[in-house]
């Protein structure tokens, strides 16, 4: 494992997105984590593009999820710096993060995904997917802004939740059965999750119910799945990370009744606090939070020496 022991490390946190608190939580376990090894933790609360780095950091290590920081464009300003960083790339975590070019990728690359369509909120074009659907804004992450529909009046009123997104949702069928996550360091598939919600769905309350208190999920790892179906969501989690993933990350999945696998999104900064689940799968197989958090910085060196 590399040594970091008196290493620069700059957290860079918090960022102008919905998911700003997310990212906070996730740099107070990494900076705790580094300094129990050693390292000199300096954290850079981002707002937007004007934030500093030292200059003498070993490596920026990019913890802010969904808009500016898993979306491309602080990755395309610390290439401009000539500052390293961790997870994927400029053009990775930009086709990663837009929901509806990296459903273009799974489908150009055979990864079973949910029939969609990117609706446009004027009406101009007919809505081609049929109740129940999934409305979700192409370019937010934590399900913010996700709403399942199995009405017609709830499908209206996703439309006018989702015009304060943008123009256009992403729309696709509804899979019944079991949401699953697959987490990926490199080229090593971690223990399945399978993600239980108490209510509803898997959405923003129920992943971070320490926000607001009013959610609650079980989780179970590794997911009670038989062989053949865990290889079967293993390997599709694993192809759509290759498809437009880098470095690591976590795969979305669901499991249908009839165990097809059916993967939604990628996320390439996935959470990484107390109840977050790249965390819990690694640690499953052995790998204690202050290790992965060296891995992390290990694979993106690697990925871009």
């Amino acid at each position: 494992m590399l040594d970091i022991t008196g290493k620069k490390i700059a957290l860079l946190k918090g960022g102008p997105g919905n998911e700003r608190h997310v990212s906070i939580k996730t740099s107070e376990s990494v900076a705790e984590a580094l300094r129990s090894l050693g390292a000199e933790v300096v954290e850079v609360d981002v707002t937007g593009p004007e934030f500093d780095v030292p200059e003498d950091a070993f490596i920026a290590m990019n913890l802010i999820h969904g808009t500016f920081g898993e979306d491309g464009r602080i990755q395309a300003l610390l290439e401009t710096r000539g500052m390293r960083y961790t997870g994927a790339g400029v053009k990775s975590s930009h086709i990663a993060f837009d929901k509806a070019l990296s459903k273009e990728c799974f489908i150009a690359a055979g990864v079973p995904t949910p029939r969609s369509q990117v609706y446009q909120l004027d009406g101009r074009e007919p809505l081609t997917i049929s109740l129940p659907l999934v409305s979700k804004p192409p370019r937010e992450g934590s399900s913010v802004g996700v709403n399942i529909c199995r009405t017609e009046e709830e499908w209206q009123k996703a439309i006018t939740e989702a015009k304060k997104f943008g123009t256009t949702t992403l729309v696709e069928e509804f899979i019944e059965g079991k949401e699953l996550t697959v987490g990926i360091l490199g080229d090593k598939v971690l223990p399945i999750i399978h993600i239980e919600p108490v209510e509803g769905f898997y959405d923003i309350n129920n992943k971070y119910p320490w926000m607001n208190g009013t959610g609650k999920t079980l989780y179970h790892c590794p997911a009670d799945l038989d062989a053949a179906t865990t290889k079967r969501v293993q390997e599709a989690a694993l192809a759509a990370f290759k498809c437009c993933g880098e470095v690591y990350g976590r795969v979305d999945v669901m499991l249908r009744t009839d165990g097809s696998p059916f993967v939604l999104e990628i996320n390439t900064i996935p959470g990484m606090t107390s109840s977050s689940l790249l965390p819990k799968a690694a640690k499953a197989v052995g790998i204690e939070f202050p290790e992965l958090c060296v891995r992390i910085i290990e694979l993106s060196l690697a990925a871009r020496p």
